[in-house]
Protein backbone atom coordinates (compact mmCIF):
# COMPACT_ATOMS: atom_id res chain seq x y z
CA UNK A 1 0.00 0.00 0.00
CA UNK A 2 1.37 3.27 -0.76
CA UNK A 3 1.56 6.60 1.43
CA UNK A 4 2.33 9.96 1.51
CA UNK A 5 5.32 11.12 2.83
CA UNK A 6 7.37 14.43 2.88
CA UNK A 7 10.16 14.64 -0.33
CA UNK A 8 12.77 16.17 2.21
CA UNK A 9 12.53 13.46 5.47
CA UNK A 10 10.04 10.49 4.42
CA UNK A 11 7.33 10.99 7.42
CA UNK A 12 4.24 10.04 6.90
CA UNK A 13 1.69 12.56 6.82
CA UNK A 14 -0.04 13.29 10.45
CA UNK A 15 3.27 13.03 12.01
CA UNK A 16 4.17 15.83 14.87
CA UNK A 17 6.28 18.79 14.08
CA UNK A 18 8.66 17.49 16.27
CA UNK A 19 9.24 13.99 14.50
CA UNK A 20 9.30 16.23 10.90
CA UNK A 21 12.39 18.04 12.33
CA UNK A 22 13.69 15.59 14.03
CA UNK A 23 13.60 12.74 11.82
CA UNK A 24 16.11 11.29 8.95
CA UNK A 25 16.08 10.47 5.55
CA UNK A 26 14.43 7.29 5.03
CA UNK A 27 15.85 4.54 2.76
CA UNK A 28 14.04 4.09 -0.30
CA UNK A 29 12.67 7.44 -0.47
CA UNK A 30 13.95 9.99 -3.23
CA UNK A 31 15.11 13.62 -1.90
CA UNK A 32 13.43 16.36 -3.19
CA UNK A 33 15.05 18.89 -6.26
CA UNK A 34 16.86 22.05 -4.88
CA UNK A 35 14.42 24.15 -3.71
CA UNK A 36 10.88 21.77 -3.22
CA UNK A 37 12.05 20.33 0.26
CA UNK A 38 8.90 21.39 1.55
CA UNK A 39 6.55 19.32 -1.38
CA UNK A 40 4.37 16.25 -0.57
CA UNK A 41 3.94 13.42 -2.59
CA UNK A 42 2.83 10.33 -3.59
CA UNK A 43 5.29 7.10 -2.81
CA UNK A 44 3.54 4.13 -4.27
CA UNK A 45 5.36 0.78 -2.91
CA UNK A 46 4.00 -2.15 -5.56
CA UNK A 47 1.48 -2.04 -8.31
CA UNK A 48 -0.49 -5.38 -9.36
CA UNK A 49 -3.82 -5.93 -11.45
CA UNK A 50 -5.18 -7.96 -8.52
CA UNK A 51 -5.38 -11.61 -9.63
CA UNK A 52 -8.40 -12.47 -7.50
CA UNK A 53 -10.11 -9.50 -9.51
CA UNK A 54 -9.21 -10.48 -12.88
CA UNK A 55 -10.42 -14.05 -12.23
CA UNK A 56 -13.81 -12.26 -11.29
CA UNK A 57 -13.57 -10.58 -14.33
CA UNK A 58 -13.22 -13.89 -16.32
CA UNK A 59 -16.07 -15.47 -14.73
CA UNK A 60 -18.49 -12.46 -14.97
CA UNK A 61 -17.73 -12.46 -18.95
CA UNK A 62 -17.87 -16.38 -19.33
CA UNK A 63 -20.84 -16.99 -17.00
CA UNK A 64 -22.98 -13.42 -17.42
CA UNK A 65 -24.98 -13.56 -20.75
CA UNK A 66 -25.08 -9.81 -20.55
CA UNK A 67 -21.58 -9.06 -19.73
CA UNK A 68 -20.34 -11.91 -22.35
CA UNK A 69 -22.09 -9.55 -24.57
CA UNK A 70 -20.25 -6.24 -23.71
CA UNK A 71 -17.18 -7.47 -24.14
CA UNK A 72 -18.01 -9.66 -27.25
CA UNK A 73 -19.49 -6.21 -28.96
CA UNK A 74 -16.26 -4.50 -27.99
CA UNK A 75 -13.89 -6.66 -28.96
CA UNK A 76 -15.44 -7.08 -32.29
CA UNK A 77 -16.34 -3.46 -32.93
CA UNK A 78 -12.35 -2.63 -32.17
CA UNK A 79 -10.85 -5.57 -34.23
CA UNK A 80 -12.03 -3.85 -37.83
CA UNK A 81 -10.24 -4.74 -40.45
CA UNK A 82 -6.34 -3.23 -41.18
CA UNK A 83 -3.40 -3.68 -43.01
CA UNK A 84 0.32 -1.94 -42.74
CA UNK A 85 1.76 0.11 -45.01
CA UNK A 86 5.34 1.29 -45.42
CA UNK A 87 6.08 5.39 -44.14
CA UNK A 88 7.95 6.89 -47.11
CA UNK A 89 9.68 4.21 -48.87
CA UNK A 90 12.92 5.22 -50.65
CA UNK A 91 11.99 3.35 -53.72
CA UNK A 92 8.72 0.96 -55.26
CA UNK A 93 11.09 -2.15 -54.57
CA UNK A 94 11.59 -1.52 -51.18
CA UNK A 95 7.93 -0.71 -50.14
CA UNK A 96 7.32 -4.06 -51.73
CA UNK A 97 9.48 -6.15 -50.15
CA UNK A 98 8.63 -4.52 -46.78
CA UNK A 99 4.74 -5.09 -47.56
CA UNK A 100 5.42 -8.77 -48.10
CA UNK A 101 7.60 -9.36 -45.02
CA UNK A 102 4.18 -7.72 -43.38
CA UNK A 103 1.89 -9.72 -44.67
CA UNK A 104 3.84 -12.96 -43.80
CA UNK A 105 4.31 -11.45 -39.86
CA UNK A 106 0.57 -10.70 -40.11
CA UNK A 107 -0.15 -14.56 -41.16
CA UNK A 108 2.07 -16.39 -38.70
CA UNK A 109 1.29 -13.71 -35.58
CA UNK A 110 -1.21 -15.70 -33.61
CA UNK A 111 0.18 -17.54 -30.76
CA UNK A 112 -1.89 -20.44 -30.70
CA UNK A 113 -0.47 -22.61 -33.29
CA UNK A 114 -3.15 -25.40 -33.10
CA UNK A 115 -5.14 -23.11 -35.07
CA UNK A 116 -4.62 -23.57 -38.71
CA UNK A 117 -4.28 -20.41 -41.58
CA UNK A 118 -5.02 -18.54 -38.33
CA UNK A 119 -3.24 -14.43 -38.84
CA UNK A 120 -4.17 -11.48 -37.60
CA UNK A 121 -7.82 -11.73 -38.11
CA UNK A 122 -7.58 -14.14 -35.15
CA UNK A 123 -5.34 -12.35 -33.63
CA UNK A 124 -7.29 -8.76 -32.99
CA UNK A 125 -10.04 -10.27 -31.43
CA UNK A 126 -7.90 -12.33 -28.82
CA UNK A 127 -6.02 -8.86 -28.55
CA UNK A 128 -9.09 -6.74 -27.73
CA UNK A 129 -11.07 -9.52 -25.38
CA UNK A 130 -8.15 -9.24 -23.48
CA UNK A 131 -7.94 -6.04 -23.03
CA UNK A 132 -10.78 -5.17 -22.06
CA UNK A 133 -11.27 -8.14 -19.65
CA UNK A 134 -8.10 -7.87 -17.56
CA UNK A 135 -7.32 -4.25 -18.55
CA UNK A 136 -4.42 -5.09 -20.31
CA UNK A 137 -2.33 -7.10 -23.20
CA UNK A 138 1.40 -8.41 -22.22
CA UNK A 139 3.88 -10.68 -24.14
CA UNK A 140 6.88 -11.51 -25.25
CA UNK A 141 8.24 -12.04 -29.10
CA UNK A 142 9.41 -15.42 -29.84
CA UNK A 143 12.13 -15.27 -32.90
CA UNK A 144 12.54 -17.83 -35.13
CA UNK A 145 15.62 -20.15 -34.47
CA UNK A 146 18.38 -17.97 -37.23
CA UNK A 147 17.11 -14.55 -35.54
CA UNK A 148 15.75 -13.92 -39.41
CA UNK A 149 12.48 -12.65 -38.42
CA UNK A 150 9.80 -12.77 -35.58
CA UNK A 151 7.78 -16.37 -35.23
CA UNK A 152 4.85 -15.43 -33.12
CA UNK A 153 4.17 -13.32 -30.29
CA UNK A 154 3.66 -15.64 -27.03
CA UNK A 155 1.17 -13.97 -24.29
CA UNK A 156 1.39 -14.00 -20.56
CA UNK A 157 -1.48 -13.75 -18.37
CA UNK A 158 -1.25 -9.94 -16.89
CA UNK A 159 -2.35 -11.39 -13.72
CA UNK A 160 1.22 -12.97 -12.75
CA UNK A 161 2.50 -9.08 -13.49
CA UNK A 162 3.37 -6.69 -11.23
CA UNK A 163 5.49 -3.34 -10.53
CA UNK A 164 7.49 -2.92 -7.76
CA UNK A 165 9.72 0.93 -7.06
CA UNK A 166 13.47 0.07 -6.94
CA UNK A 167 15.94 2.19 -4.78
CA UNK A 168 15.77 4.90 -7.12
CA UNK A 169 11.57 5.29 -6.82
CA UNK A 170 11.57 4.17 -10.57
CA UNK A 171 8.82 0.88 -11.08
CA UNK A 172 9.66 -1.94 -12.94
CA UNK A 173 7.53 -4.84 -14.17
CA UNK A 174 8.18 -8.57 -12.39
CA UNK A 175 6.48 -11.29 -13.81
CA UNK A 176 5.49 -14.01 -10.85
CA UNK A 177 6.90 -17.15 -10.96
CA UNK A 178 6.91 -20.74 -8.88
CA UNK A 179 11.01 -19.45 -8.43
CA UNK A 180 10.32 -15.88 -7.91
CA UNK A 181 9.56 -12.71 -9.28
CA UNK A 182 10.85 -12.29 -12.71
CA UNK A 183 12.25 -8.87 -13.82
CA UNK A 184 10.56 -8.90 -17.60
CA UNK A 185 11.96 -5.19 -18.51
CA UNK A 186 13.35 -6.42 -21.81
CA UNK A 187 13.27 -5.57 -25.44
CA UNK A 188 11.43 -8.66 -26.23
CA UNK A 189 8.17 -7.77 -23.88
CA UNK A 190 5.43 -5.46 -24.49
CA UNK A 191 3.00 -4.15 -22.02
CA UNK A 192 0.08 -2.22 -23.14
CA UNK A 193 -2.58 -0.98 -20.17
CA UNK A 194 -6.07 0.60 -20.83
CA UNK A 195 -7.12 3.19 -19.05
CA UNK A 196 -4.16 3.45 -16.92
CA UNK A 197 -4.07 6.02 -14.30
CA UNK A 198 -2.30 7.03 -10.54
CA UNK A 199 -3.69 4.48 -8.71
CA UNK A 200 -3.61 1.75 -11.13
CA UNK A 201 -1.08 2.42 -13.93
CA UNK A 202 -1.26 -1.56 -14.88
CA UNK A 203 -4.42 -1.09 -16.57
CA UNK A 204 -7.83 -1.27 -15.85
CA UNK A 205 -10.72 -3.84 -16.65
CA UNK A 206 -13.90 -2.50 -18.62
CA UNK A 207 -15.49 -4.43 -16.05
CA UNK A 208 -14.08 -3.28 -12.63
CA UNK A 209 -17.37 -0.89 -12.24
CA UNK A 210 -20.15 -3.68 -12.66
CA UNK A 211 -19.56 -6.90 -10.61
CA UNK A 212 -21.87 -5.55 -7.48
CA UNK A 213 -24.63 -4.32 -10.28
CA UNK A 214 -24.49 -7.45 -12.01
CA UNK A 215 -24.84 -9.45 -8.51
CA UNK A 216 -28.30 -7.70 -8.45
CA UNK A 217 -28.85 -8.35 -11.17
CA UNK A 218 -27.98 -12.17 -10.88
CA UNK A 219 -30.19 -11.98 -7.87
CA UNK A 220 -33.21 -10.21 -9.50
CA UNK A 221 -33.19 -12.70 -11.95
CA UNK A 222 -33.29 -15.41 -9.29
CA UNK A 223 -35.93 -14.16 -7.55
CA UNK A 224 -38.01 -13.18 -11.08
CA UNK A 225 -37.20 -17.28 -11.74
CA UNK A 226 -38.62 -18.23 -8.21
CA UNK A 227 -41.89 -15.52 -8.51
CA UNK A 228 -42.85 -16.99 -12.25
CA UNK A 229 -42.37 -20.84 -10.76
CA UNK A 230 -44.63 -19.91 -7.97
CA UNK A 231 -47.30 -18.36 -10.61
CA UNK A 232 -46.86 -20.31 -13.13
CA UNK A 233 -50.04 -21.25 -15.75
CA UNK A 234 -53.23 -19.64 -14.83
CA UNK A 235 -54.94 -21.85 -12.03
CA UNK A 236 -58.55 -22.30 -10.93
CA UNK A 237 -59.69 -21.95 -7.70
CA UNK A 238 -62.75 -23.66 -6.51
CA UNK A 239 -64.58 -22.47 -3.44
CA UNK A 240 -67.77 -24.71 -2.77
CA UNK A 241 -70.34 -23.35 -0.48
CA UNK A 242 -71.72 -26.93 1.47
CA UNK A 243 -75.32 -27.23 1.03
CA UNK A 244 -77.82 -26.91 3.35
CA UNK A 245 -79.03 -29.22 6.26
CA UNK A 246 -82.10 -30.96 5.69
CA UNK A 247 -85.01 -30.92 8.22
CA UNK A 248 -84.33 -34.44 10.02
CA UNK A 249 -81.14 -34.94 8.91
CA UNK A 250 -78.54 -36.72 10.90
CA UNK A 251 -75.53 -36.00 11.39
CA UNK A 252 -73.60 -39.41 9.47
CA UNK A 253 -76.26 -38.62 6.80
CA UNK A 254 -75.09 -34.82 6.46
CA UNK A 255 -71.55 -35.05 6.06
CA UNK A 256 -71.83 -38.17 3.96
CA UNK A 257 -74.34 -36.07 1.90
CA UNK A 258 -71.58 -33.13 1.72
CA UNK A 259 -68.69 -35.29 0.92
CA UNK A 260 -70.17 -36.72 -1.86
CA UNK A 261 -71.29 -33.61 -3.04
CA UNK A 262 -67.55 -32.35 -2.62
CA UNK A 263 -66.53 -35.31 -4.30
CA UNK A 264 -68.95 -34.59 -7.27
CA UNK A 265 -67.65 -31.23 -7.44
CA UNK A 266 -63.84 -31.85 -8.17
CA UNK A 267 -64.55 -34.95 -10.15
CA UNK A 268 -66.16 -32.23 -12.86
CA UNK A 269 -63.43 -29.46 -12.78
CA UNK A 270 -61.00 -32.03 -13.11
CA UNK A 271 -62.52 -33.78 -15.79
CA UNK A 272 -63.11 -30.04 -17.45
CA UNK A 273 -61.15 -29.70 -21.07
CA UNK A 274 -59.48 -26.46 -22.32
CA UNK A 275 -62.79 -26.09 -24.54
CA UNK A 276 -65.52 -27.31 -21.95
CA UNK A 277 -66.91 -25.07 -19.50
CA UNK A 278 -67.85 -25.87 -15.83
CA UNK A 279 -71.61 -25.64 -14.77
CA UNK A 280 -72.23 -26.04 -11.19
CA UNK A 281 -74.54 -24.59 -8.92
CA UNK A 282 -74.67 -21.19 -7.52
CA UNK A 283 -72.85 -22.27 -4.24
CA UNK A 284 -69.61 -23.37 -6.25
CA UNK A 285 -67.39 -20.33 -7.42
CA UNK A 286 -64.61 -20.15 -9.68
CA UNK A 287 -61.55 -17.56 -9.24
CA UNK A 288 -58.61 -17.58 -11.33
CA UNK A 289 -55.28 -17.37 -9.80
CA UNK A 290 -52.09 -16.41 -11.99
CA UNK A 291 -50.09 -13.79 -13.26
CA UNK A 292 -53.39 -12.23 -14.72
CA UNK A 293 -53.88 -11.08 -11.36
CA UNK A 294 -50.40 -9.75 -10.52
CA UNK A 295 -49.60 -7.33 -13.95
CA UNK A 296 -48.38 -4.73 -11.85
CA UNK A 297 -46.53 -6.97 -9.99
CA UNK A 298 -44.58 -8.29 -13.51
CA UNK A 299 -44.50 -4.74 -14.82
CA UNK A 300 -42.55 -3.79 -11.66
CA UNK A 301 -40.16 -6.49 -12.23
CA UNK A 302 -39.51 -5.49 -15.97
CA UNK A 303 -38.86 -1.80 -15.13
CA UNK A 304 -36.47 -2.79 -12.15
CA UNK A 305 -34.47 -5.62 -14.39
CA UNK A 306 -34.40 -2.93 -16.95
CA UNK A 307 -32.52 -0.23 -14.76
CA UNK A 308 -29.98 -3.33 -14.01
CA UNK A 309 -29.52 -3.85 -17.45
CA UNK A 310 -29.37 0.06 -18.13
CA UNK A 311 -26.54 -0.04 -15.31
CA UNK A 312 -24.66 -2.41 -16.28
CA UNK A 313 -24.75 -1.41 -20.16
CA UNK A 314 -23.77 2.14 -18.41
CA UNK A 315 -20.52 0.94 -16.55
CA UNK A 316 -19.35 -0.80 -19.78
CA UNK A 317 -19.86 2.11 -21.82
CA UNK A 318 -22.78 0.65 -24.18
CA UNK A 319 -26.16 1.45 -25.26
CA UNK A 320 -28.85 -1.14 -25.00
CA UNK A 321 -29.70 -1.07 -28.21
CA UNK A 322 -26.76 -2.27 -29.35
CA UNK A 323 -26.92 -5.93 -26.76
CA UNK A 324 -30.16 -6.46 -28.24
CA UNK A 325 -32.05 -4.31 -25.53
CA UNK A 326 -34.96 -2.17 -27.21
CA UNK A 327 -36.71 0.61 -25.17
CA UNK A 328 -38.24 2.22 -28.24
CA UNK A 329 -34.85 3.88 -29.24
CA UNK A 330 -35.18 6.62 -32.05
CA UNK A 331 -32.99 5.74 -35.26
CA UNK A 332 -30.67 9.24 -34.81
CA UNK A 333 -30.45 9.22 -31.08
CA UNK A 334 -29.12 5.20 -32.03
CA UNK A 335 -26.80 6.85 -34.67
CA UNK A 336 -25.47 9.26 -32.34
CA UNK A 337 -25.35 6.44 -29.45
CA UNK A 338 -23.01 3.84 -32.44
CA UNK A 339 -20.93 7.05 -33.23
CA UNK A 340 -20.10 8.14 -29.80
CA UNK A 341 -19.21 4.24 -29.18
CA UNK A 342 -17.07 3.59 -32.22
CA UNK A 343 -14.77 7.21 -31.75
CA UNK A 344 -13.87 5.65 -28.09
CA UNK A 345 -13.30 2.23 -30.12
CA UNK A 346 -10.93 4.06 -32.47
CA UNK A 347 -9.14 5.42 -29.40
CA UNK A 348 -8.56 2.18 -28.43
CA UNK A 349 -7.20 1.24 -31.99
CA UNK A 350 -5.06 3.87 -31.77
CA UNK A 351 -3.02 2.72 -28.57
CA UNK A 352 -3.33 -1.33 -30.49
CA UNK A 353 -1.58 0.19 -33.48
CA UNK A 354 1.47 1.35 -32.41
CA UNK A 355 1.50 -2.24 -30.82
CA UNK A 356 1.41 -3.47 -34.02
CA UNK A 357 3.80 -1.11 -35.46
CA UNK A 358 6.25 -2.32 -32.94
CA UNK A 359 5.94 -5.79 -33.76
CA UNK A 360 6.06 -4.74 -38.02
CA UNK A 361 9.27 -2.61 -37.17
CA UNK A 362 10.83 -5.21 -35.61
CA UNK A 363 10.55 -7.76 -38.47
CA UNK A 364 11.50 -5.34 -41.06
CA UNK A 365 14.98 -4.89 -38.82
CA UNK A 366 15.28 -8.42 -38.44
CA UNK A 367 14.80 -9.32 -42.28
CA UNK A 368 17.17 -5.91 -42.94
CA UNK A 369 14.95 -3.83 -44.43
CA UNK A 370 15.65 -0.02 -43.83
CA UNK A 371 12.12 1.00 -43.53
CA UNK A 372 9.20 1.60 -40.84
CA UNK A 373 5.43 0.78 -41.24
CA UNK A 374 2.23 2.18 -40.14
CA UNK A 375 -0.87 0.18 -39.33
CA UNK A 376 -4.19 1.54 -40.10
CA UNK A 377 -7.99 0.35 -38.86
CA UNK A 378 -10.58 0.30 -41.68
CA UNK A 379 -13.72 1.21 -40.13
CA UNK A 380 -15.69 2.55 -42.94
CA UNK A 381 -17.62 -0.30 -43.46
CA UNK A 382 -19.38 0.37 -39.89
CA UNK A 383 -17.91 4.02 -38.69
CA UNK A 384 -20.18 6.97 -40.15
CA UNK A 385 -20.55 5.30 -43.60
CA UNK A 386 -23.51 7.00 -44.73
CA UNK A 387 -21.87 10.40 -43.33
CA UNK A 388 -18.43 9.63 -45.44
CA UNK A 389 -20.19 9.02 -48.44
CA UNK A 390 -22.30 12.18 -48.16
CA UNK A 391 -19.42 14.49 -47.39
CA UNK A 392 -17.38 12.72 -50.75
CA UNK A 393 -20.42 13.39 -52.72
CA UNK A 394 -20.53 16.88 -52.03
CA UNK A 395 -17.02 17.61 -52.39
CA UNK A 396 -16.64 16.49 -55.85
CA UNK A 397 -20.40 18.43 -56.40
CA UNK A 398 -18.43 21.28 -55.48
CA UNK A 399 -14.84 20.20 -57.34
CA UNK A 400 -17.85 20.16 -60.30
CA UNK A 401 -19.27 23.68 -60.08
CA UNK A 402 -15.83 25.05 -59.40
CA UNK A 403 -14.38 23.57 -62.87
CA UNK A 404 -18.08 24.85 -64.80
CA UNK A 405 -17.15 27.97 -63.42
CA UNK A 406 -13.70 28.49 -64.83
CA UNK A 407 -12.20 28.82 -61.35
CA UNK A 408 -9.96 25.22 -61.80
CA UNK A 409 -8.37 23.26 -64.59
CA UNK A 410 -9.79 20.20 -65.99
CA UNK A 411 -6.56 18.60 -64.49
CA UNK A 412 -6.95 20.06 -60.98
CA UNK A 413 -10.31 19.23 -60.90
CA UNK A 414 -9.56 15.39 -62.00
CA UNK A 415 -6.62 15.34 -59.46
CA UNK A 416 -8.84 16.78 -56.51
CA UNK A 417 -11.44 14.27 -57.74
CA UNK A 418 -8.90 11.66 -57.28
CA UNK A 419 -8.27 12.24 -53.53
CA UNK A 420 -11.90 11.80 -52.47
CA UNK A 421 -11.86 8.13 -54.14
Amino acid sequence: MGKIFHTRQGIPIGSSIKQVQDAELLPGFRKGRPGLEGIWQWQQGEYSPARLKLSLYRFLRDNIPLLGACIWTWSRLSAAPGNFAIIDPRTDAENRRGLEILTGLADRVYPFQFQRMAGMESFLPYLFSSLYTDGAVAGFVILKGDHSGIDKFLPVDPAGIMARAGDDGRHRLYLDSETGPIDINRPDFYYLALNADNNQPLGRSLLATVPFVSYIQQQLINDMQKTAHNAGYHRLHVKITPPERQSGETDPAYVARVNEYFDDTVAMVRGVEPEDNPVTWDNVKIDYIGPGAGQSVTGSWFMTHRAMIEEICAGTNLSPFMLGYSYGTTHNWAQFKYDLVMRQAVSVQNEVARFLEWLGNLELALKGCACRCRWTFDNTLTYLAGETSEIRKSRIEAIIDLFKAGLISKEKASLLAEGLL
